[in-house]
This record gives C-alpha cells, sequence and structure tokens, in this order.
C-alpha cells in the first residue's frame, strides 16, 4: 500500500465525515445553541421586566400607603375636632344645667326668706300683741289688729 492511497483514502473519508457533520450533526447543535441562547436573552429581558414591575409595583405600594397615612391622619383630626366639640358642648350644656341648678336655689331661698320673714313678722306680731296685752291688760280686736300689722308691714 502506498502512502498516497492511504493519504488520500483518509482525506476523502475525512471529507465525508465533515459533509455528514455539516450536514446532519452540525444543525441540531446549531439550533440548540440558538435556542439556549434566545432562552437566555428572554429570561434576561423577563427579569429586566420583573426588576421595572417590581419598582413600580413598589412605588405604587408606598404611594399607596402614603396615601393612607394621609387620609388615616385626616380621620384622626376629623376625629380628635369631633371629640373636641363634642367636650365643648357637653360643657355648655353643664354650666346651662348648672345655672339652671343656681337659679333654682336662688329661688328656693328668696322663696325661703319670704316665707320665713311673713313667719317672724307673725310672731313678732303675736308677741307684740301679747306684750301689749300685758301692757295694756285689754285684749286688741282682731281688725284693728290685722290693721296695726299692715301698717307695721308696711314700714318694715
Amino acid at each position: 500500500m502506498n502512502i498516497n492511497l492511504t493519504l488520500i483514502g483518509q482525506s476523502i473519508a475525512f471529507a465525508i465525515f465533515v459533509w455528514f457533520c455539516v450536514k446532519y450533526v452540525w444543525p441540531p447543535i446549531t439550533a440548540a445553541m440558538a435556542a439556549r441562547q434566545k432562552k437566555i436573552a428572554d429570561g434576561l429581558s423577563a427579569a429586566d421586566r420583573a426588576s421595572l414591575d417590581l419598582e413600580l409595583a413598589q412605588e405604587k405600594a408606598a404611594q399607596k400607603m402614603q396615601q393612607a397615612k394621609e387620609e388615616a391622619a385626616g380621620l384622626i383630626d376629623q376625629a380628635n375636632k369631633r371629640a373636641a366639640q363634642i367636650v365643648e358642648a357637653s360643657k355648655g350644656d353643664a354650666r346651662k344645667e348648672g345655672e339652671k341648678l343656681i337659679e333654682q336655689a336662688r329661688a328656693e331661698i328668696q322663696q325661703e326668706r319670704v316665707q320665713t320673714r311673713d313667719a317672724l313678722r307673725a310672731e313678732v306680731a303675736v308677741l307684740a300683741i301679747a306684750g301689749a296685752e300685758k301692757i295694756l291688760e285689754t285684749s286688741v280686736d282682731a281688725k284693728a289688729h290685722s290693721d296695726m300689722l299692715n301698717k307695721l308691714a308696711a314700714q318694715l
């Protein structure tokens, strides 16, 4: 066997092997690599979109939290104002009730004063008549007695 013939045979076999690899082996490998490359690119773009979506969601959540805090603060302020109004209204009602009770007490005191004064006048009149009877040793009639009392009351 000749070395040239072997070399040519090996070259032909290698060429057939390269043609076979290019025709049947290389396309599935390149397709798998392209699919893998596309899958990686899609994964990276999905990760970027997810990152942007996460940032947007966090911003929206922060805005909603801020809005909720503001609404809560407004509700608390409104409740505090209403509580202050209720307290002031209660104070006003209590003052009115206190003034009413004071006026009632003053009226009762005045009425008791008048009753006591009348009772004292009657007692003074009885004592005056008793003293006058002792002094005069006579009795004064009721008509004259009431006239004297009225005159005395008018003078006082």
